[in-house]
């Protein structure tokens, strides 16, 4: 009879009836009443009241009773510690029983009882058992080290048992071995920065004469923990290569998947050149082939780990294409997985035969499997350029059958095939616009629109098509009102004279009657350029765009670099690091590839390297900063494409007096207290009228122009961290020009050549304007002086801090990246003076409430050399006057991106002791969008009389409001920097 009779029971008051039956004498009785416990366990009961009947009946040398006793242990002693105590003694006696199999049980329920009160119990025993006889109360005794770990770490370090866990790898049994690789793996993911696997060649062939012996997971903890090691030398990641490779032919694909990660992760050591790199990459073809045979959730599994091994090495898998053909019976995932290896292995050799079966998956019933194939014809015209005529008459096929969605896919990556081939496939537009009546998908829309803009000029009725979307402006989505807005001033630059009420139309719908601030902005900018310079809109607008890049789904290589290291767990299904979907992070390790030794460098430039190419061990100084790295990583080290200058606009100010008369008061003059003309431009940046009253006239307090202050060089990238290259370097800003002053020092052994720079998107745009230019080779020990110029219109992204630039530096060694902070003074334009009525009207329009304090210590300077001192660096002094025996200084700075900058700078004679108040506002577009306000108050404390005007050192008090609070701590940083320097 089977035990299922013990959970068929309903009895109530069994309770005491089990209580009777456990104390019985008679030993066949005693152990029914325990399976019975067991049982009522199992389904939920409490039984914990029968835990001291329980624990008296560890007292057997019966073996099943004696595990069923533990079991029952194991899950109650947390709730019983008290009573769990009994039990030490009885784990004590039985790990000194003759039976190895009592003694390994003994301690494996020792490791499983997580109670503090009697774990230092425990160590004693467990001790022995470390050193037992039999080598399998040792595999066992080593894993419970791994949980009591868990449990007390501190207990653990002090009974000494990780260093007999470390002798544990050198034991005569594979299993034994297997287990300490696994407990010390254990205890260094939860505790990255001990260095318990201390891997070394000797121990390193302890464990690959194990991984033969041993059962199929301990092969996997061995070759996991192969992994984490870094071969001294490409000889060395050869000769564990080779004794590796035969676990690719294991029948348990997890071991198949562990042994490819150790042979990934030591090819990067070996060269091309050699023939064992080609031998090994014919012997890992068959294996991950195999893998796609078994059940389809397996499938999934090896196809997202190939995924990524096509990605880094497409060499291995090249000639394999028909293994991932779609069979009819694969589930969906399955399908759509293997069709983005097709993708990614598709070649000049192998095109027409990908194509054909693309066809065919367009055809199938299944929607998204059918979308996906009419994608992936798109992306192989755009790879294979040699194919392109061939998918584009594939797709005009398809869009012949006149499916809907299939319609709307293909125009959706004709729009793509476009971009890649200009000026190549246009004949084709005809019969897309054949099916405009048909699109009910925003992304075709958008896509058939951009395509009608962008060819307006060849499309005779271009104007009634994108009328035709007009009519239901509103109802679009984002996407398509944007793509819709763009194509209009397309269309309108491209044929002025038929499209003007057209262009007003989409202009008046996107900035009058949208809420959506992301057309509205879009808007102004066009109806602003349009009114101002048409030429200027025709260079923005009708730009030449660049060509879209090949494959643009890649992973970011370091990110794919770093997904190799973990092949064959949850990290290489996600195709995300572990950091990003383990609560915590704790035990998270960031993984990389081992460097390249000199002998296996490719001789491939980063610009000609193709995709999926080892990029190298990426060193420690990289900022990190998510995925921000993306930019800087996929470098593009050409020079930069030059921006479109900035247009200059008018600004209409409110009227509200927010200073409640003061500065009305102040000025004196009548004119100022009245609201400004309501639609009167001023132009930002204009020179001061000269018929200024007094209160205007500069000519006393205001230094001549000494140029900005500059800073001292800093080392911004050790040699250490650069393999020998040592960067110093500071930012200058001279006659409105911007330069990265850079002193490059060759530290290495060797020469260094094919010098260049890049900048990662940063929030200002600051970005190289011409190439690194080092025009002989530097030599070893040899330094040499480089003053980069920058502009301002690169692309832009909010950093943390506002100042931060990261930066990329090739040379013919490797890339090698670092961040540094700018200061925001060289930032400053030289049309920073601003018209008085103009600040008047600002001054007003800025609130008093966001107010923050900041102090500067300890600064020596009277009013006349802080007017100089700010002036030198574009902070400009607009007006002077004195009130009640205070010199009061109104200032004004503009920073490149327009956002303005008022002051106003309070001086008492006799007591050097300033206040400056702040006002920030970035004119954008045809309406003034209120970004900034500063109020700077600076206050010098001074106790010497006025005959004695001597610099004394003095505290400033900076009073800041801010709209967008993250400028005024840069400013403040701006103001003290000059100021003290």
């Amino acid at each position: 009879m089977t035990d299922s009779k013990y959970f068929t029971t309903t009895k109530k008051g069994e309770i005491f009836e089990l209580k009777a039956e456990l104390n019985s004498d008679k030993k066949e009785k005693k152990k029914e009443a325990v399976k019975k416990v067991i049982a009522s366990m199992t389904v939920g009961k409490d039984v914990s009241a029968l835990f001291p009947d329980v624990v008296n009946c560890m007292q057997t040398d019966n073996l099943e009773l004696k595990k069923l006793v533990y079991l029952y242990l194991m899950n109650y002693a947390k709730s019983q510690p008290d009573m769990a105590i009994m039990a030490v003694n009885t784990f004590v006696k039985d790990c000194e029983d003759p039976n190895p199999l009592i003694r390994a049980l003994a301690v494996r329920t020792m490791g499983c009882i997580r109670v503090d009160k009697i774990t230092e119990y425990l160590c004693e025993p467990l001790r022995k058992c470390l050193k037992d006889e039999d080598p399998y109360v040792r595999k066992t005794a080593a894993v419970c080290v791994a949980k009591l770990h868990d449990i007390n770490a501190q207990l653990v370090e002090d009974q000494g048992f990780l260093d007999t866990l470390k002798d544990l790898i050198s034991d005569s049994n594979p299993m034994v071995v297997a287990n300490a690789v696994a407990a010390l793996s254990e205890i260094a993911e939860s505790h990255p920065s001990s260095n318990l696997l201390d891997l070394n060649p000797q121990s390193i062939n302890k464990l690959l004469t194990a991984l033969n012996e041993c059962t199929e997971w301990g092969q996997i903890f061995i070759l996991d923990c192969l992994a984490n090691y870094t071969p001294k030398d490409d000889r060395e990641a050869q000769s564990i290569c080779e004794r590796v490779t035969p676990r690719l032919s294991h029948a348990n694909s997890a071991v198949v998947l562990s042994a490819v990660k150790v042979l990934m992760k030591f090819m990067e050591m070996l060269s091309k050149d050699l023939d064992y790199y080609g031998t090994l990459l014919k012997k890992l073809a068959p294996p991950l082939v195999t893998l796609l045979s078994a059940e389809p959730e397996l499938q999934y599994v090896a196809l997202r780990n190939i995924n990524l091994i096509v990605q880094k090495r497409p060499e291995i898998l090249k000639h394999e294409m028909k293994v991932f053909f779609v069979k009819y019976n694969d589930p969906i995932y399955v399908k759509l997985e293997k069709l983005d290896i097709m993708i990614r292995l598709a070649s000049q050799a192998n095109i027409a035969q990908v194509l054909a079966e693309l066809k065919e998956y367009a055809t199938e019933v299944d929607v998204d499997f059918v979308r996906k194939a009419v994608r992936a014809i798109g992306r192989c015209a755009i790879k294979v350029e040699q194919s392109a005529e061939r998918c584009v008459s594939t797709l005009l096929d398809l869009i012949q059958t006149k499916v809907n969605y299939v319609v709307q896919e293909a125009i959706v990556v004709i729009k793509d095939i476009f971009r890649k081939y200009p000026n190549k496939y246009e004949s084709v537009i005809a019969t897309l616009c054949e099916n405009l009546d048909s699109l009910d998908e925003p992304e075709a829309r958008a896509a058939m629109i951009w395509i009608v803009g962008e060819y307006a000029e060849r499309i005779d009725n271009a104007d009634e098509l994108l009328e035709s979307f007009l009519e239901g402006f509103h109802d679009e989505s984002t996407q398509v009102q944007l793509q819709l807005l763009t194509a209009i001033v397309k269309l309108f630059l491209k044929k002025p004279t038929e499209t003007q009420e057209l262009v007003q139309q989409v202009l008046s719908l996107a900035t009058q009657d949208s809420d959506n601030p992301d057309l509205r902005d879009r808007g102004y900018i066009y109806w602003r350029l349009l009114s101002t310079d048409p030429v200027a809109a025709k260079e923005v607008v009708l730009a030449e765009k660049p060509l879209i890049s090949e494959e643009t789904d890649l992973i970011e290589p370091t990110l794919l670099d770093e997904l190799i290291c973990y092949i064959g767990t949850l990290a290489s299904v996600y195709h995300k690091p572990p950091s990003a979907f383990v609560e915590g992070g704790r035990g998270v390790v960031h993984k990389s590839l081992p460097p390249r030794t000199a002998s296996s460098e490719s001789t491939e430039s980063p610009e000609t390297a193709p995709a999926g190419a080892p990029a190298g061990e990426q060193p420690d100084v990289i900022p990190t900063q998510g995925d921000l790295l993306g930019d800087l990583l996929n470098l593009d080290l050409g020079p930069p494409v030059s921006g479109p200058p900035l247009v200059t606009s008018s600004v209409q100010m409110g009227a509200v007096d927010l200073l409640g008369g003061g500065l009305d008061s102040l000025i004196g003059d009548p004119s100022f207290g009245a609201p400004p003309a309501a639609a009167v431009p001023v132009r930002l940046g204009a020179p001061i009228s000269s018929g200024l009253s007094d209160l205007f006239d500069l000519t006393s307090g205001v230094g001549t122009l000494s140029g900005s202050y500059v800073a001292p060089k800093a080392v911004w990238l050790p040699a250490m961290k650069a393999k020998g290259l040592e960067i110093s370097g500071t930012f200058t800003r001279q006659v409105g020009s911007i330069s990265m002053d850079l002193q490059l020092t060759n530290k290495a052994l060797q020469v260094m050549t094919d010098f260049a720079i890049q900048f990662n998107r940063n929030s200002f745009g600051l970005a190289p304007a011409a190439p690194l230019q080092v025009h002989a080779p530097l030599s070893p020990n040899q330094t040499v002086e480089i003053s980069l110029p920058l502009n301002t219109v690169g692309s832009v992204m909010k950093m943390e801090p506002l100042n931060n630039l990261q930066v990329a530096v090739k040379n013919n060694i490797d890339v090698f990246y670092f961040s540094t902070l700018y200061p925001l003074h060289i930032l400053f334009v030289e049309d920073g003076k601003m018209d008085r009525q103009m600040f008047l009207a600002t001054w007003k329009d800025i609130p008093n409430e966001n107010e923050a304090q900041f102090q500067i210590r300890d600064c020596a300077l009277n009013a006349e050399a802080v007017s100089t001192k700010l002036q030198s660096s574009n902070i400009f002094t607009i007006a002077k006057r004195n009130v009640e025996g205070q010199d009061m200084l109104y200032q004004s700075l503009k920073l490149t991106n327009g956002i303005w900058v008022l002051a106003e700078l309070r001086i008492q004679p006799g007591n050097p002791s300033f206040m400056v108040a702040l006002a920030l506002w970035w004119e954008r577009g045809a309406v003034v969008a209120p970004v900034v306000v500063i109020s700077v108050s600076l206050c010098l404390i001074a106790a010497c009389p006025p005959s004695l005007l001597a610099p004394v050192v003095q505290d400033l008090e900076l009073s800041l409001k801010c709209r967008a609070p993250e400028v005024s701590q840069h400013v403040y940083q701006a103001y003290e920097t000059i100021l003290k320097n």
